[in-house]
């Protein structure tokens, strides 16, 4: 087994281990022999457990982002192909979350280092938004003044509705499409172009 996958299947093994028995309460020694690997092969990767938590945390987010970026580079019209970008994160955020059962109580509880591991994510979600706004802008679907602005906004917007989402709080006594088709009204309302 090469390097990167040895690394990956110890960070797989201690996710699920982190979901079933939650963080606290799984120690290198169970990721250690879960993964079939000795100790000393789990060291040669993680100096601890709370680095091998980071790591899981990190291939979370580069599993949403390749959502976001497979959505990004679709065909679609600007409008559309930003709706749709944002829900697939939803989607993502909240079934990644549900996948991993114990550790979303520890996710949650841990929220200021989750945030230190997602900096590098938003900063692409940004750009993500950003290039899909400028594309928008440029065959005359979006008018807006500040793309950068915007973009941040818009993230900040997103990332504010993720455990709402989640717990099902948004929209609960509506339809999936009517949910869409109001959160599309409401983003879309103020980029298009009017005229």
């Amino acid at each position: 087994m090469t390097v990167s996958k040895t690394r990956l299947k110890l960070v797989d093994v201690a996710r699920q281990l982190f979901a079933k028995m939650g963080v606290q309460k799984t120690t290198m020694n169970d990721i250690a022999l879960a993964s079939q690997k000795g100790r000393r092969t789990l060291y040669t990767y993680f100096k601890s457990k709370d680095e091998i938590y980071m790591a899981v945390i990190e291939t979370e987010l580069e599993r949403l982002s390749d959502v976001m970026s497979k959505v990004a580079n679709e065909m679609l019209p600007p409008d559309k192909k930003l709706i749709k970008m944002i829900f697939a994160r939803l989607d993502a955020i909240k079934e990644i979350v549900y996948r991993n059962g114990t550790l979303r109580a520890y996710f949650f509880r841990d929220i200021w280092k989750v945030e230190k591991a997602r900096k590098k994510f938003d900063n692409k979600e940004i750009i993500l938004i950003r290039n899909i706004l400028s594309e928008g802008v440029a065959q005359g679907v979006f008018r807006i003044d500040d793309l950068d602005l915007t973009s941040m906004v818009i993230h900040c917007c997103v990332k504010g509705v993720e455990v709402p989402y989640i717990r099902g709080r948004i929209g609960g006594n509506l339809s999936i499409d009517n949910v869409k088709q109001y959160v599309s009204d409401l983003v879309l309302g103020g980029l298009k172009r009017k005229d």
